[in-house]
């Protein structure tokens, strides 16, 4: 195979991403499937989920206590007369028709507030004495009553499709009584590792050989976002068997290729993917970790692929090559990848965003790239503090596992004293 010569192109992070972003806005889902509520967990919800009646149906008790009418507490101590108590779930027979004032009704977190009350006043500013009550504090109008219809009217959107469906969707669509929902399939994403060194993970290695992490750490961050991870067999520096197995990658919805991607002798995925016909985005990010990433488009293998997931153009499937470095690895997918796996899943498109921590001990590097470097975020309650993992560079997957989150460090800052806020991206 005659190999074509691809010309560099380097963008600055953010332009990279924001390139990654525009074509990830071009992607379509791959089709829908019914499944049951608690297996939906996780899952992309792919129609839109309505309030089928009011929330609250009624007025609801916020609190164990006593239902009153405001106007009756305008002076406390006050003394009123206890006429029923109603427990969540009581039946509309069992409350009583009206509230007069001067009346009180012992009421439970959750049970609808009588006609005639306006406030519920905790119990623990009260003393009941048979079926009298002393409250001891004043209360207004609307305290401790959650109104009708005020958290949802009937009809209302409450999930929109693209919501990943997390705990608090489960119960949003358990709420409105559906025990099935329609969720977007799972895209499966071809991993291609490549590199004569590389074997696989049950092979034990020769002096100079490593065992195929990548394939595994990448599968592992598919599933979590989403996907249905193919696992391809290891690409030889060799370019017509790597074209091959590029060719069965490309009959997928997205291709991940680890490693080849630098500038050695022996790294072929661009001048192989050239071959193949790609387009290239862009073939490097001015990052530590990852700086080789790869990103293009290439002539689908397969006509499997087309009207399932890539828009006006299904003839095509996008693929990046992600250096071979573990941590590089891992680092590009969550900053390049997850965008277009995010769109494939048809999951709603976030911006990323950056948390900040205070930095525990000083750090110094060089200029010149955006550094994603592994870190420790600890610390208790609001005093969250962060500093560097001590890690080896990008092939240092052990002290990556023991870390938590990275640290963001710009391109123009040499040096980080102890105690600035600094930018960190969770794993």
């Amino acid at each position: 195979m005659s190999l074509v010569p691809v010309p560099s192109l380097v963008l600055s992070f953010e332009d990279a991403r924001q390139v990654v972003e525009e074509h990830a806005a071009k992607l379509r889902p791959v089709g829908t499937e019914k499944l049951d509520l608690l297996p939906a967990s996780g899952r992309v919800l792919a129609e839109p989920i309505h309030a089928d009646r009011d929330f609250p149906p009624f007025p609801r008790a916020a609190r164990d206590g006593y239902a009153v009418r405001a106007s009756d507490l305008l002076h406390v101590p006050a003394r009123l007369e206890v006429i029923a108590e109603i427990k969540a779930g009581a039946a509309p027979e069992d409350l009583p028709e009206s509230v007069e004032s001067g009346q009180a009704v012992a009421i439970m977190t959750g049970a609808p507030a009588p006609v005639g009350t306006d406030a519920v006043v905790m119990v623990e500013y009260t003393r009941r004495t048979q079926d009298q009550v002393e409250i001891a504090r004043a209360i207004r109008a609307g305290d401790n009553i959650v109104p009708a219809g005020s958290e949802a009217r009937r009809g209302d959107l409450l999930l929109a499709p693209g919501t990943r469906l997390n705990q608090a969707a489960i119960a949003v669509a358990a709420s409105v009584g559906k025990p099935q929902v329609q969720v977007y399939r799972k895209p499966k994403v071809a991993v291609l590792s490549t590199g004569d060194e590389v074997v696989p993970i049950d092979t034990h290695p020769g002096p100079n050989q490593i065992r195929n992490s990548n394939s595994y750490s990448l599968a592992a961050q598919i599933l979590s976002a989403g996907g249905e991870p193919v696992l391809l067999p290891i690409a030889p520096d060799e370019p017509d068997e790597l074209s091959e197995l590029i060719r069965q990658g490309l009959r997928y919805e997205l291709l991940l290729l680890a490693g080849g991607v630098s500038m050695g002798k022996y790294d072929l995925v661009e001048e192989v993917m050239a071959r193949l016909q790609a387009g290239f985005f862009f073939t490097g990010a001015q990052i530590q970790p990852g700086r080789p990433i790869v990103f293009g488009v290439a002539p689908a293998s397969s006509p499997a692929t087309q009207g399932t997931s890539l828009g006006t153009d299904a003839s095509n499937t996008y693929f990046f090559g992600l250096p071979g470095n573990p941590v590089s690895t891992m680092v590009t997918f969550n900053l390049f990848v997850r965008p277009m796996l995010d769109a494939l899943t048809g999951a709603i498109q976030h911006r990323l965003v950056f948390l900040h921590a205070r930095l525990k001990t000083e750090i110094r590097t060089k200029t010149g790239l955006k550094r994603f470097l592994p870190a420790i975020l600890s610390g208790e309650f609001e005093r969250a503090e962060v500093e560097l993992a001590g890690w080896q560079g990008s092939g240092d997957i052990a002290t990556t596992a023991r870390s938590n989150c990275y640290i963001v460090i710009p391109p123009d800052r040499d040096q980080i004293p102890a105690g600035e806020w600094v930018p960190l991206l969770l794993g």
